[in-house]
C-alpha cells in the first residue's frame, strides 16, 4: 500500500458541496485515495510533505483538447486566421503526423497542464492519416503513463473531405465503417470503467463539417452500446451555423439532436452560438459544454453564454482547447481568463472566481460522468495541487484562497501536483521526466514534422 500525508496545510479549499475551506488541515491518501481529511491525522506514510505554507486544491479537469496541436503553434501562416481558414492551413500539416509526434506532443502539453494544477484531461484526437489509429491512441496513453496523468482519449473521427462538401482534405479521413471498427476495438482496449480509473475513452466526431450525419447518428448508438461518453465540436462560430443551416435545414443544436446526439451523456465544445431555447434545452437534457475561453477570443469565435448556462443548471466545465488555437496548455490560465471574460461580457452577473474553480473541477468531473475526481473529500482520487503561499507573484493575495486561482492568478507552474496519490510536480519541476531532455526531443521531431 502506497501513502502520502499532507501534514498542517495552511488551507485546504475543498470544493465540496459545503464549499469547505480548512484551515491548518492535514489529508491522508492511500493507494490514490483520500482516506481521511482534518487535523492533526497520525499515520506512518510512506511519504510526509510539510504543507504549513501551502495552499491546497483540488485537481483542475480539463474537459476538451489537441494535444498534437502544440507542435504546430504559432506558426505565421496562420495567424489572424478564423476557424474555418485555420483548420484548412494547418490539414497540410497535420496529414504528417505519426506515433512519435503524437507521443512527444501529448508529453509536452501533458507536461504543462500537471505543472498547470490540471490532473485529469480530456485530449480529442480526430486526424488518423491512414491506418494509425490504435497506433495513436497507444502514443497517447504511453505519454500519459510516463508523466503519471489521468486521461481521457477520444477515437476522434472525420469522414467528410472537400469531395463530399466537407473541410478537410482525402488524406485525413477514414470511412464509416474504419471508424466504427476502430472506436468499438479502442473501447474495448483501454476503457476502464472502474473507480479512480487512470483511462477512460470517449467517442467523438470531430464537427458537422468533417463528419457525415450516418457518422454521427451510428457513433451514438455505438457509445451507449458500448456505455462510454460521446462528444464534437459544437456551435463554435457562426460559419458553422451557415453551414448547417445550408446543409440541413437546421441550426447546429437541432441537427445533433436529430442525430440522436445531445444528452447527459453528451458534451460540446465550445458551445458559443446557442439561443434562449437551445440553452433550456441543453438544460433538460443535461448536455454538457466544454468552455474554452483563451481560444474563443485568439480565433474570435466569441463568448459564450456561461453565466446563463449555470442558472439553468447546464453542466460546464473548462477547457484549454488545441494547443494551435490557444498556444497554450496552461489549465489555470483558462480559470482567469473565462472569469475575465466573464466580467467584461456580463459585469456582476458574471461568474465568481470562486465559481470558476468549481466549473474547473466540479464541473470538468460531471462533463466527463466522474464522480471520483473534482473536490477533496474522503473516497475521491487523491488528485489536488498546492502552491506555496509566500510566493513572490501572489504577495498580498493569499487571504482568500478560494478566489485566487482565478481572480489574480499564479505565474509559473505550481509547486505540487498529486494525481492518484503520486507527486508528479515538485517544486515547479516533473518527477518522472527529464524536461529538458522531453524539450530537445521534441525540438528535433518538430524540425522533422514541419519542414520535412
Amino acid at each position: 500500500m502506497s501513502t502520502l500525508l499532507l501534514k498542517n496545510l495552511k488551507a485546504v479549499v475543498t470544493c465540496d458541496g459545503d464549499d469547505r475551506v480548512l484551515n491548518d488541515a492535514d489529508i491522508l491518501c492511500e493507494n490514490g485515495i483520500i482516506t481521511a481529511v482534518g487535523k492533526g491525522l497520525n499515520a506512518d506514510a510512506d511519504r510526509v510533505i510539510d504543507g504549513t505554507h501551502l495552499l491546497c486544491y483540488p485537481g483542475l479537469v480539463n474537459t476538451h483538447h489537441h494535444f498534437y496541436q502544440i507542435f504546430s503553434r504559432n506558426l505565421p501562416q496562420v495567424q489572424g486566421l478564423q476557424l474555418f481558414d485555420w483548420l484548412t492551413a494547418l490539414y497540410t500539416i497535420w496529414e504528417k503526423l505519426d506515433a512519435e509526434v503524437v507521443y512527444l506532443s501529448s508529453q509536452c502539453a501533458l507536461a504543462a497542464l500537471l505543472k498547470s494544477g490540471c490532473t485529469t484531461a480530456f485530449d480529442h484526437h480526430y486526424v488518423f492519416p491512414g491506418d494509425s489509429s490504435l497506433d495513436l491512441l497507444d502514443a497517447q496513453f504511453a505519454a500519459a503513463d510516463a508523466l503519471g496523468a489521468r486521461i481521457v482519449a477520444s477515437r476522434g473521427s472525420m469522414n467528410l473531405s472537400k469531395k463530399d462538401g466537407g473541410l478537410p482534405p482525402d488524406t485525413v479521413v477514414q470511412s464509416t465503417d474504419a471508424i466504427l471498427k476502430d472506436s468499438q476495438k479502442a473501447v474495448e482496449k483501454y476503457h476502464d470503467r472502474s473507480v479512480g480509473a487512470m483511462r477512460n475513452v470517449a467517442l467523438a466526431p470531430c464537427s458537422p463539417f468533417s463528419a457525415s450525419s450516418d457518422l454521427y447518428r451510428e457513433s451514438a448508438i455505438l457509445a451507449r452500446d458500448l456505455g462510454v461518453r460521446l462528444h464534437t465540436h459544437l456551435c463554435e462560430t457562426l460559419d458553422e451555423e451557415n453551414y448547417t443551416l445550408s446543409a440541413f435545414g437546421m441550426r447546429p443544436l437541432a441537427y445533433m439532436q436529430s442525430l440522436g446526439f445531445i444528452g447527459h451523456d453528451v458534451w460540446y465544445a465550445h458551445g458559443i452560438h446557442f439561443n434562449d431555447e437551445e440553452l433550456k434545452l441543453l438544460a433538460d437534457t443535461g448536455t454538457g459544454i466544454a468552455h474554452c475561453p483563451a481560444s474563443n477570443m485568439k480565433l474570435a469565435s466569441g463568448a459564450a453564454r456561461i453565466p446563463e448556462m449555470l442558472k439553468l443548471g447546464v453542466p460546464v466545465s473548462i477547457a484549454a482547447d488545441g494547443s494551435a488555437s490557444n498556444d497554450g496548455s496552461d489549465l489555470l490560465q483558462e480559470l482567469r481568463l473565462g472569469y475575465l471574460l466573464g466580467r467584461v461580457k456580463y459585469g456582476d452577473d458574471a461568474p465568481t472566481a470562486y465559481d470558476y474553480l468549481k466549473i474547473a473541477t466540479n464541473g470538468g468531473a460531471k462533463v466527463l460522468g466522474r464522480n471520483d475526481i473534482g473536490s477533496i473529500e474522503v473516497g475521491k482520487c487523491a488528485d489536488l495541487f498546492m502552491v506555496d503561499s509566500r510566493r513572490l507573484d501572489i504577495v498580498g493575495a493569499a487571504y482568500s484562497p478560494e478566489n485566487l486561482p482565478a481572480a489574480v492568478g499564479f505565474s509559473g507552474a505550481v509547486d505540487y501536483t498529486v494525481v492518484n496519490g503520486k507527486v508528479v510536480v515538485e517544486n515547479g519541476r516533473l518527477t518522472a521526466v527529464d524536461e529538458e531532455k522531453l524539450s530537445a526531443e521534441s525540438e528535433r521531431k518538430i524540425q522533422e514534422y514541419l519542414f520535412s
